[in-house]
């Protein structure tokens, strides 16, 4: 079997651009990935006809091999944007595979672990910041059957929080956890907003409310911050997403501070990068929650991955929170029973793209999700 051609398509989400690939063999045997990434979905596009001709004419099975051609032999180092590139070929290779031997991408790395995912909502509280609204939708969501529910109730604040908006949003919280019940998780995201100082003391203010997490309080690309924050606060601290490479995965899993680690496939190269990742953090007996707050192609990649990983935590879920079309999009999208996820049983990644839906939708400059810009999270554009 050969490469004959990869093509892509994008999907103009309002809160950001979804960018697919799909790789074609001679014969006939085609797989789908994705490689967005937030602002720069033309970008990795360019890099992904870029990166293509490295790999025509190669056998699709040879992903390790095809792996290095498009990262180690190119002599460059884009992070993100080569790796969501390099991710979007990837993924689709493996749903070639799997479709090939008639076998779920999970059984090619010695087979499920879990008969369903455990996941936690994400995008859920689109709307006005103020703690009614958040516990209104909150207790909606809970309702539908969701243990864990993820959001950032920080506005648009960055490095540190006067003393309103600290009590603000440690009252959207509060105000969360009494909705909810103490049964529901509640996962706490810092987008990489605050310095040590301000995560610290709001991660001890927090901490009566029990929430399971403080995602990225500190920016991703200070580890001895991230390090130092993880063994002041008595909030567990979870990061990964931004990270691009093994290496960084192991210079942060040296300290033994954090033990929530969450790769994103994309940022990654694809998802065997993230399997071998996955193991590195069970030998530092840390857990496993795959960022997935991309488009429906990624959701099911990491369906895939998470399946097959003894050391699983938990499964993001944007899916349900996004445009109503995005389930049209593709013919098969992962869903949420009663707050979790039925691992399927179809070859490859068991979905594929609707060209005709993808053209309805087109890309569009503005998409994005502007984390530092007052009433982002009303999702008005």
């Amino acid at each position: 079997m050969k490469i004959t051609a990869i093509d892509t398509f994008i999907a103009g989400n309002p809160w950001k651009n979804w960018l697919f690939a799909r790789v074609s063999t001679d014969e006939g045997i085609h797989g789908v990935g994705e490689g967005t990434l937030n602002y720069f979905g033309r970008t990795v596009e360019a890099a992904i006809h870029e990166l293509s001709p490295l790999v025509l004419g190669m056998d699709p099975f040879q992903v390790e091999t095809i792996s290095q051609k498009l990262i180690r032999d190119v002599y460059s180092e884009g992070a993100q944007i080569h790796m969501c590139a390099v991710a979007a070929i990837e993924i689709a290779l493996w749903d070639i595979i799997g479709k090939a031997t008639n076998q779920p991408i999970y059984n090619l790395w010695g087979g499920r672990c879990h008969e369903k995912l455990r996941a936690y909502a994400n995008g859920w509280y689109r709307g006005p910041r103020t703690p009614e609204s958040f516990a209104a939708k909150a207790k909606i969501v809970a309702g539908r059957g969701y243990t864990a529910l993820k959001f950032d109730p920080f506005g648009n604040n960055w490095r540190m929080l006067p003393r309103n908006e600290f009590d603000l949003s440690l009252d959207i919280i509060t105000a969360v956890r009494e909705a909810v019940g103490a049964g529901v998780d509640l996962l706490i995201e810092g987008h990489c907003r605050f310095n040590v100082a301000t995560a610290v003391e709001f991660s001890m203010a927090m901490h009566p409310q029990r929430p399971a997490w403080f995602e990225e309080p500190v920016p991703h690309t200070n580890t001895m911050a991230m390090v130092e924050v993880a063994r002041r606060s008595p909030v567990p601290v979870a990061t990964g997403e931004s990270l691009s490479s093994k290496q960084q995965f192991a210079d942060l899993l040296q300290h033994n501070a954090v033990s929530i680690l969450q790769p994103e496939p994309l940022n990654l190269g694809g998802l065997f990068a993230t399997r071998k990742i996955a193991d590195m953090v069970d030998a530092h007996y840390g857990v496993i929650a795959p960022h997935s707050a991309q488009g429906p192609i990624c959701s099911a990649a990491c369906v895939q991955l998470n399946a097959s990983l003894p050391n699983f935590f938990i499964h993001e879920i944007f899916d349900e929170f996004n445009e109503p079309w995005e389930k049209h999009i593709v013919t098969h999208p992962v869903e949420v029973v009663d707050g979790y996820i039925k691992v399927p049983e179809a070859p490859g990644l068991g979905t594929d793209l609707n060209l005709e839906e993808i053209a309805k939708h087109p890309y569009q400059q503005e998409n994005s999700l502007p984390l530092f810009k007052a009433g982002w999270e009303k999702r008005s554009r």
